[in-house]
């Protein structure tokens, strides 16, 4: 068995043709969807972007514990227990939270890996001049942020398709599938920071889309501020375009896998799997983005695909039961590859629920660090918000102290104290640190109330219901989950359930 793991950031599942958007150019997740089995009721675990891959490293919650961050010494990861079955891995990936201080060992558990550069601000091109800032609007247009300052920068110096990070990223992943097809146990993760904003692409990719031109002048805004909305209607359409121009861009390269795939008939011995960390917000309940607001589906349901030549009866099929890729995923790959997996990972292995839709979970936790905690069994999602205004006792327990993209304040560390082990930890003491929500990603969240949604039949999550009954039955899902996973004593009392 070998793998092709395709993996994107901020994907959101409305926008792809499989999940019925007819408004985007993307044939090749069409094409895929003719082959592979797609899931419906895909879910997030931990959140945002380090968090999930803590997930995927490890097959078990990230959030509960702790922030975004490195992996922490006792972490047993699936690259691990892949090179003890002899299983060869590779990344490929321009995802530069990897060589920032909150990420800044996960690509080491590969066997190799290759890194391309330029996305989102990434401190890539030494270039002390400024660049003009005239004729941009939202994030672009914020100049004090260095990071917005050097994405400008690094923008002059990406002028065709082939220079764009993630064209060098899947030329870099298809080159490893060539050099290696005739050769049996390996996996590789071809991981694209795309489409995540700034929705930055060629103007071939932009014209697909009305909305992108500048022709009557208006300012360029590809690049949403977190939370509520503040833009107009022509930046917010504006931004939308430019968001579907990455998707359309996203999808060339995923039908250069595709043709991969039938060039080299890989289809008959290689497992292909294409997922996302989590959604984004495009103008949907009137907020961007992510970070800062409730996890309404179309940031926490996920499109996710799956092709595995165990089960050719499944290609072309749709599946209703709940799964959650970031937990899962580990734990059917090394399923798959005839792997040991770690008695600490609590994924479920798909490959009968990609046979025959056989569910594999009642219900799944997910959320941020801090926020509410939330459960969904599938039809409803239940987001359990702190019991007081304070959101306290709350602490993180880890022995990897950086934050996103710097060390850990001295104040905060200087009092750490020393905790028992969790069951996971392998017997190592964790740090357990006084912890506010929002440190690990610099933005300031909001705190809302406790929701519960019926999916059925409010599928837009407009309306909160009053439903003791159902609240009972998801708390209930919520507490078995926290206690699976060997949450904190204090984060059931403070989310009032002690």
């Amino acid at each position: 068995m070998r793998v092709v793991m395709v993996m994107y950031d901020s994907l959101n599942r409305r926008m792809l043709p499989r999940y019925g958007c007819e408004s985007v150019h993307a044939p090749n997740f069409t094409r895929l969807a003719r082959r592979a089995t797609a899931f419906d009721t895909s879910y997030v675990c931990s959140m945002p972007c380090m968090p999930a891959r803590r997930d995927w490293m490890t097959g078990r919650p990230n959030f509960l514990h702790r922030p975004w961050g490195p992996l922490d010494p006792y972490d047993r990861c699936v690259t691990d227990a892949l090179r003890d079955a002899g299983v060869y891995s590779h990344l490929c990936t321009d995802h530069q939270h990897y060589f920032e201080d909150g990420g800044s060992n996960y690509h080491c558990r590969y066997d190799t890996w290759e890194f391309f550069r330029g996305q989102e601000g990434d401190p890539w091109k030494g270039q002390l001049d400024e660049v003009p800032t005239d004729g941009l609007t939202g994030r672009n247009a914020i100049c004090d942020l260095v990071r917005h300052s050097q994405d400008r920068k690094n923008r002059a110096f990406i002028t065709d398709d082939a220079q764009m990070p993630q064209a060098q990223t899947f030329t870099a992943g298809i080159d490893f599938v060539r050099r290696n097809a005739h050769r049996d146990k390996w996996f590789i993760q071809i991981e694209t920071f795309d489409p995540h904003e700034p929705f930055f692409t060629q103007p071939k990719w932009q014209e697909l889309y009305p909305d992108t031109d500048r022709s009557d002048a208006r300012p360029l805004c590809d690049w949403p501020e977190y939370g509520q909305s503040e833009v107009n209607d022509a930046h917010a359409n504006q931004l939308r375009g430019h968001y579907a121009s990455l998707v359309s861009f996203c999808d060339k390269q995923l039908g250069d896998v595709l043709d991969l795939f039938d060039e080299l008939n890989l289809w008959d011995d290689t497992m292909l799997i294409v997922w996302t960390d989590h959604g984004f917000l495009l103008g949907e309940h009137k907020l961007w983005a992510k970070n800062q607001m409730p996890l309404y589906d179309e940031i926490a349901n996920t499109p996710f695909f799956v092709w595995d030549p165990r089960c050719p009866e499944a290609a072309g099929r749709r599946r209703s039961s709940l799964v959650q890729p970031a937990i899962d995923l580990p734990v059917t790959l090394l399923g798959a590859m005839g792997a040991e997996v770690p008695a600490s990972m609590l994924g479920k292995d798909l490959q009968q629920v990609i046979a025959d839709d056989t569910p594999v979970r009642e219900a799944g936790i997910f959320g941020y660090f801090g926020l509410q905690v939330n459960v969904t069994d599938g039809r409803y999602v239940y987001m359990r918000a702190p019991a007081s205004n304070d959101n306290q006792p709350l602490h993180e327990y880890t022995l990897s102290t950086p934050r996103m993209r710097s060390r850990m304040p001295v104040e905060q560390l200087a009092g750490a104290t020393l905790a028992p082990p969790f069951e996971f930890m392998q017997g190592c003491p964790p740090l357990k640190l006084s912890a506010q929500a929002g440190l690990d990603h610099g933005f300031k969240p909001a705190l809302s109330d406790t929701l519960l949604f019926d999916r059925k039949n409010d599928p837009g999550q407009a309306k909160p219901i009053d439903d003791p009954a159902v609240e009972q039955r998801m708390i209930g899902y919520l507490k078995e989950l926290m206690q699976q996973a060997d949450a904190p004593a204090e984060q059931y009392q403070r989310l009032g359930l002690a």
